[in-house]
């Protein structure tokens, strides 16, 4: 079996420094996948392998709001929209 065979079924990497063993776990945990998908997702990203784009995590929030939590935000910000001639001379 050639060296890039076994590479790519086994891989271990020594020496991961604390911070970059953090980000890893706090990336698993947003993503809600293991370590090892979550490390094939992001090296397979990082060498151009088309790999899923990463997500902000809004999307799960998307169409959850009602019609009434949306007049409820609109009612909230309406002071936003409007404009103080003061500062405008």
């Amino acid at each position: 079996m050639r060296y890039t065979e076994c590479i790519a079924r086994y891989l271990t990497i020594r020496n991961v420094p604390p911070s970059l063993a953090e980000q890893l776990e706090r990336e698993k945990r947003r993503h809600g996948r293991s370590l090892n998908q979550t490390v094939i997702d992001l090296l397979s990203t990082a060498v151009g392998l088309g790999a899923p784009a990463r997500s902000n995590g809004l999307g799960r929030l998307a169409g959850k709001w009602t019609a009434d939590d949306f007049r409820s935000f609109e009612e909230a910000v309406a002071f936003t929209e409007q404009i103080d001639e003061e500062h405008w001379r």
